[in-house]
């Protein structure tokens, strides 16, 4: 029923979110966070996309790229267009009308929260300097993100754009700021739905789906006080 942790590696819940909320937090925020500002190296009026934008990664990172001061379009299907928008996106592409790989507009930094387009057809979609930082691959599956990652550090050194795939670093410095942007309204998560710790196979079948909006919760404890996320 307990888990430790190194007290160096948290931080204290924002006493106006509930733990449900919190837990929703890493991995996801995290790699909506270094995605964009490490690898994307988001300044302020830069137009950016989020590929999977209702997401679990992709909710954060609508919001966390506004907090950076990003011109944000986020991609989704038609049932999200309304959340996406929501979250704080000046623009957003229903992916089912509109492939965003073959528009006029090009992109300073696509985030790619989903891997779902080529690497071929995101370079079509950014600007000659423009940056896709790969956060994973096709469907979830362990050979996906690994043939991705491979082609992406092969490609990028031979052409113009940057094509960086990455895995999030969980830290302390990170959260806090995380945190910090939710105290103050900045960053909200997204929860999907909350299962209990005997219905998580049936979370685990729902998220296989790939439509879940946000995140799906695991409450570890039937008063739903302690959370985990998948």
């Amino acid at each position: 029923e307990y888990a430790c942790a190194p007290e160096a590696a948290l931080v204290a819940k924002p006493d106006n979110f509930t733990f449900e909320q919190a837990a929703s937090v890493p991995v996801a925020a995290f790699t909506a966070l270094q995605g964009l500002r490490e690898k994307g190296q988001v300044q302020p009026g830069r137009k950016i996309l989020i590929n999977g934008a209702a997401g679990g990664v992709g909710n954060f990172a609508v919001q966390i790229a506004k907090c950076l001061g990003a011109d944000v379009t986020g991609v989704c299907s038609t049932r999200n267009v309304e959340l996406v928008r929501s979250l704080g996106a000046d623009r957003v592409i229903d992916y089912t009308r509109e492939d965003f790989t073959r528009g006029a507009q090009h992109y300073d930094v696509i985030l790619d929260a989903v891997g779902n387009r080529s690497l071929s057809a995101y370079r079509r979609a950014l600007v000659p300097k423009g940056i896709c930082a790969i956060a994973t691959g096709p469907n979830g599956r362990w050979l996906g993100p690994l043939s991705r990652f491979v082609a992406a550090i092969a490609l990028s050194p031979v052409v113009s754009q940057k094509l960086i795939p990455f895995i999030a670093r969980p830290n302390v410095a990170d959260l806090t700021i995380l945190c910090d942007l939710m105290k103050v309204g900045k960053v909200t998560p997204v929860i999907d739905r909350c299962y209990n710790l005997s219905e998580i196979s049936a979370a685990i079948r729902y998220l296989e789906e790939g439509h879940a909006r946000g995140k799906v919760v695991i409450t570890l404890a039937s008063e739903r006080q302690t959370s985990t996320a998948t």
